[in-house]
């Protein structure tokens, strides 16, 4: 096995046991990126000499006996997480060349445990979308079937894993911005509960809805991801201050009389065949592990799509005000005056998608509107993160399906926003509970696709959904399969 196949836990015995130095696997991991990245187009600036430094530094440490399970191991970050130095530009022309001045807080905890950076992953503008071709730095193409997308807004941490460019990643979930790529791609992808990551140093796009997640190769390195960033952080004003379990030790393989909800409003008429065959196929393998399972209701998820964009593209109108031209990021040279600057500074940065959810969000909040669509949306979200409390009284964990279908053509919806927006209908009502979820590879569609299958957990529930992921992942090899790249 090649050194760019191993998960976190197999290179962590190699590199304990001294059997490969980090140095090694993060060459083996920059050979494999400068191999595939031209039919993948994951990353948007790779950090080869950091990288290298990073590892020669991490082979000391465990030289010395001061190492853990992320010491020496090879990551890469979604380019929306500010990394002091290093070029963030959360995939839009406004920051092209935005150098940031400190670390976000995930990465500073997996950077203080001697992780390797290998460099930031392309995505979505701004973290808006569901197929990666939004970005000002090109298409991200699915490693399955490089003429699919491979889900967004965070399709480049995904495309790293499916690849083989990155042993583990971290990527920012908004409307089931994690958990669909890792569907269509094929790997672990974890949205934990609101509160339980910190977002300082992450460019926001929806502030009540964002929320930092690994995607891993497996479960395992699933557990050991979340473990490492999760926790309280005074800087973030939304963290929790809640003791954070050891979510690796939660992974016993038992679920015997797991109650497992099934809720209807998710196994509608015109699910893509495929993906109905794996979540039967799923429900099955659950059964024989000693799972049982409960029919429940979520009766206000049709109101999710409408309500979400009412939401999420209010905040983003607010938050992306500051891209005004004036203290960084992208400044025209046209401008005849302030106001004129500043206009032409943001409809030469931003994207159709960004200006398509600004003026949206910004429609919503205006006088006259505000009332009649934000407030109402706001109400809305209250009644559905009630179907989960109730939910939940009965049942440990809800499975449905990640996406309505496997990844689409690319080009096939980009005309199309309602559409687009379709796609995260399964994954949108979890981020406005504010609870947890995760993808887990769970099949493939007759074209040779990955699907994932959902596991919803109560808020701060990540233990259990972690733990009926793993009983399924070890009951099935669908984790192990490889995209042909």
């Amino acid at each position: 096995m090649e050194l760019f196949d191993l998960t976190i836990h197999e290179l962590h015995e190699k590199l304990k046991t001294r059997q490969v130095s980090s140095v090694e696997a993060t060459g083996a991991m920059l050979a494999r990126i400068e191999a595939v990245e031209p039919a993948v187009g994951s990353f948007i600036t790779v950090t080869r000499e950091q990288a290298l430094a990073d590892a020669e530094a991490a082979d000391r440490r465990i030289a010395a006996g001061d190492a853990d399970l992320l010491t020496g191991i090879p990551l890469a970050l979604k380019d929306i997480f500010l990394t002091e130095g290093i070029r963030t530009t959360c995939g839009s022309r406004i920051l092209h060349n935005f150098i940031p001045p400190y670390n976000a807080t995930s990465w500073e905890r997996l950077k203080s445990r001697g992780a390797v950076l290998l460099g930031k992953l392309n995505q979505d503008e701004f973290a808006m979308g569901s197929s990666s071709e939004s970005s000002a730095f090109g298409v991200t193409r699915n490693p399955w079937d490089t003429t699919r997308i491979p889900g967004g807004s965070s399709g480049g941490s995904a495309t790293a894993i499916a690849a083989r460019q990155a042993t583990a990643t971290l990527g920012t979930d908004t409307g089931g911005s994690i958990r669909q790529p890792a569907s269509h791609c094929g790997c672990v992808g974890l949205k934990p509960t609101y509160g339980r990551v910190s977002r300082y140093g992450v460019i926001a796009y929806a502030s009540s809805l964002d929320q930092v997640g690994p995607m891993t190769r497996d479960v395992t390195d699933c557990a050991v991801m979340l473990g490492a960033i999760a926790g309280y952080d005074p800087k973030d004003s939304t963290s929790i201050d809640t003791p954070v379990p050891d979510y690796r030790a939660s992974l016993t393989g038992s679920i015997k009389g797991l109650r497992i909800g099934l809720p209807k409003e998710y196994f509608i008429t015109g699910l893509d065949p495929d993906v109905q065959a794996t979540m039967d196929e799923a429900i099955a393998t659950y059964r024989s592990l000693g799972a049982e399972f409960v029919d429940i209701s979520l009766p206000h998820t049709d109101y999710a799509v409408a309500t979400y964009y009412l939401i999420a593209t209010a905040e983003a109108s607010s938050n992306l005000a500051r891209y005004d031209g004036v203290r960084f990021g992208l400044r025209s040279e046209q401008g005849r005056n302030l106001i004129d600057m500043m206009t032409k500074s943001r409809s030469e940065g931003f994207g159709l998608e960004v200006k398509r959810r600004i003026m949206l969000g910004t429609y919503a909040l205006s006088s006259g509107y505000y009332d009649a669509y934000y407030v109402k949306a706001q109400k809305v979200r209250t009644l559905i993160m009630q179907d989960f409390i109730n939910a939940f009284e009965g049942v440990d964990v809800i499975l449905t399906p990640v996406a309505p279908t496997p990844a689409f053509k690319i080009g096939e919806k980009v005309n199309d926003p309602l559409q687009m927006y379709l796609s995260d209908i399964f994954t949108i009502p979890v981020n406005l509970a504010g609870t947890c979820a995760m993808s887990v590879p769970a099949g493939f569609s007759a074209d040779g696709l990955p699907i994932g299958l959902q596991m919803i957990g109560k808020p701060f529930g990540e233990e259990t959904i972690l733990r009926a992921a793993h009983a399924f992942e070890q009951a099935t090899e669908w984790h192990t399969k490889k995209a042909l790249i």
